[in-house]
């Protein structure tokens, strides 16, 4: 399970769902299994134990040692398949929130900027009309300018 770094500042949404996923029992189960299913310790673990099944099956009385295993083995498939698409699907909510997060932030951003943009455009035109209206006594160059 991802764990938070305390002296960086993280995501707010990161910070959300990795609260949510540690307040729900199911949630902490799914990531163990899937963190401990994705690890090279499953792999070897499994390498282990199909050897020696392989291995002890072949010398045994059993004839087909191999159709069990297969069962076995389809319905781990089935479940470590189901753990992919919880893991998928809590990938594709996170991402969901990041994105409608970072959306809103900035929609403020621009909303923000416009507004700063149209309060320096009327400081701009103000100055403007100041400059131009009240040119400093003795100063012909500013309404000589503004008039050419």
């Amino acid at each position: 399970m991802l764990k938070l770094d305390p002296t960086v500042e993280h995501h707010p949404v990161v910070v959300t769902q990795l609260e949510k996923r540690a307040s729900n029992a199911q949630l902490k189960a799914a990531d163990a299994i899937t963190a401990f299913a994705g690890s090279m310790m499953f792999v070897y673990i499994h390498a282990v134990i199909f050897g020696v099944w392989c291995g002890t099956a072949l010398f045994g009385h059993d004839h087909f040692p191999f159709n069990f295993l297969t069962m076995v083995v389809s319905l781990e498939a089935i479940f470590l398949a189901t753990f992919v698409m919880i893991g998928q699907n809590r990938q594709a909510e996170f991402q969901q929130a990041k994105a409608d997060h970072d959306y809103a932030e900035e929609e403020g951003l621009l909303q923000e900027n416009t507004d700063l943009t149209k309060a320096i455009h009327e400081l701009t035109k103000a100055l403007h009309q100041h400059l131009i209206r009240d040119p400093a006594p003795g100063d012909g160059s500013t309404s000589a300018a503004a008039e050419g």
